[in-house]
C-alpha cells in the first residue's frame, strides 16, 4: 500500500524521486543482509519479527506529515527497508517452528498466498484510500497495519530460540559462504538470481508496453497485474506439494523457463488476451519461486544457520532485482518496450535452462560414490 501511494505521489514531482524510493526500499535488503542474519541467528525470532514490524510501521507512519520534504521521505523509506531486511529472514526462519519441519514447505506456500492476497488488497486499498482521503491518510493506515501484525504475533506460541554460545556460532558472512559451498543450493540461487535480474526489466517497461504496444489504459495495466497476482496464488499452491530437494530445485529451474515463456508470449503476440495469458503463466512461475526459494534454503541449511542463509539468499535475489531495474531504465532509452520484453523473456528462459543443467549435475555429483565418501559421518 505505502509503495503504491508513494509512487503515485512522486511521479509528478520527478522520475529521479521515483527511482530513489524504489532503491531506498530494496537497498537495505542487500547491504544489511550480514547484520540481519546475525540478529536472526542470535535473538528469539518471533520477538525480533515483532520489533522489526513495529519499526517498519513507525517509519511508514512518519512519512505522512513529512511528504513536503522528499529527502526525509526517502530516508524514512530506507529505514522501513531496514526493518524489512530483518523481518524477512526472521519470518522465513520461524515458519518451520510454527508449521513443523515436515510441513514447512506448505507453511511457506500459505505465507506466499497471504502475501499475494495482501499485495492485491494493498494495491486496491491504497488507490482507494489515497483517492478518497489523500496520501498522508493512506500512509498512516498502512503504518497501522504493521502494528496490527505485530499484535497478532503476540498470540503465536511458537518461537525460534537460537542456541549455543556466540563464539560458537557462524560469522556474519557464514550465510554467503554456506551458499557458495553447497553446489545444489548455489546452482539454484544463482539460476534464480539470473532469472530475476533479466525478467525484472518488464516491471519498468510494463506501463509503456501497455500504453504504446497494447494501446491500453490504466485499467488494462491493472488487469495485467491482476493476472500476474492470480497466477502467483496458483503457483503457491502447486509448490506446496514439493517434498524433496530434487523436486524443489527442478521446480526452480523449470519455473524460470516458464517465466521466460510467459514474457515472450506478449512480446511475440502483442494482444491483450495473449498478454493476459502470458502474465498468468509468469505469475504461476513467480509463485513457485517464492515457495521453492524458502524450501530449498530450509532443506539445505542447518537450523542454527538459517537466519544468515535466508538473509544472504535474499540479498542475492534483491541485488539482481536492483541491477535489472537499473538496466531496464537504460534499455528503454534506446529500444522499444516490446524489444525489452523479448530480451527479458529470453534471458529468463536461458537462465532456467542453464539452471536446470547445473542443478542436475550437482545432484548427480552428490549421489556419486566418490562424493558420498567425502560427506561427514
Amino acid at each position: 500500500m505505502s509503495l503504491l501511494v508513494l509512487l503515485f505521489w512522486a511521479t509528478p514531482i520527478s522520475s529521479l524521486l521515483v527511482a530513489a524510493i524504489l532503491v531506498a526500499e530494496l537497498l537495505p535488503l542487500v547491504l544489511g543482509a550480514p547484520l540481519a542474519g546475525v540478529l536472526v541467528d542470535r535473538l528469539p525470532n518471533r520477538r525480533l519479527l515483532m520489533i522489526a514490524l513495529l519499526f517498519q510501521g513507525t517509519a511508514i507512519a512518519a512519512v505522512a506529515p513529512l511528504m513536503g520534504q522528499p529527502a526525509f521521505v526517502v530516508a524514512l523509506v530506507f529505514l522501513s527497508g531496514c526493518g524489512r531486511a530483518v523481518a524477512m529472514p526472521s519470518m522465513s526462519a520461524l515458519i518451520p517452528h510454527i508449521a513443523g519441519e515436515e510441513e514447512a514447505t506448505r507453511g511457506y506456500a500459505w505465507l506466499g498466498t497471504a502475501r499475494s492476497v495482501g499485495n492485491i488488497a494493498g494495491v486496491t486499498g491504497g488507490a482507494l484510500l489515497a483517492g478518497i482521503f489523500g496520501h498522508p491518510a493512506a500512509l498512516l493506515i498502512d503504518g497501522g497495519t504493521f502494528f496490527v501484525y505485530a499484535a497478532l504475533l503476540a498470540f503465536v506460541r511458537s518461537e525460534r530460540r537460537p542456541s549455543g554460545e556466540h563464539s560458537a556460532r557462524p560469522s556474519a558472512l557464514a550465510g554467503i559462504r554456506h551458499v557458495r559451498r553447497d553446489p545444489v543450493l548455489f546452482a539454484s540461487i544463482v539460476g534464480l538470481a539470473f532469472c530475476v535480474g533479466t525478467v525484472i526489466v518488464i516491471n519498468v517497461a510494463d506501463p509503456a508496453f501497455v500504453r504504446y504496444v497494447l494501446r491500453g489504459d490504466e485499467f488494462v495495466l491493472g488487469a495485467m497485474q491482476a493476472c500476474w497476482m492470480t497466477g502467483i496464488l496458483v503457483g503457491n499452491r502447486l509448490a506446496a506439494r514439493l517434498e524433496t530437494v530434487s523436486g524443489v530445485v527442478h521446480a526452480i529451474a523449470v519455473a524460470a523457463v516458464t517465466t521466460g515463456i510467459g514474457v515472450l508470449i506478449p512480446a511475440t503476440f502483442p494482444f491483450i488476451v495473449a498478454a493476459g495469458t502470458g502474465w498468468v503463466i509468469g505469475g504461476v512461475s513467480n509463485g513457485v519461486h517464492n515457495v521453492a526459494l524458502n524450501a530449498i534454503v530450509r532443506m539445505r541449511t542447518p537450523e542454527e544457520m538459517r537466519g544468515r542463509v535466508f538473509a544472504a539468499v535474499g540479498s542475492v535475489v534483491v541485488g539482481a532485482n536492483l541491477l535489472g531495474t537499473a538496466a531496464a531504465g537504460g534499455l528503454l532509452l534506446v529500444i522499444e518496450p516490446r524489444t525489452v520484453f523479448a530480451l527479458g523473456g529470453t534471458g529468463a528462459l536461458l537462465s532456467g535452462v542453464a539452471c536446470l543443467v547445473f542443478v542436475r549435475r550437482a545432484l548427480k555429483r552428490e549421489k556419486s560414490p566418490a562424493s558420498a565418501e567425502l560427506l561427514p559421518n
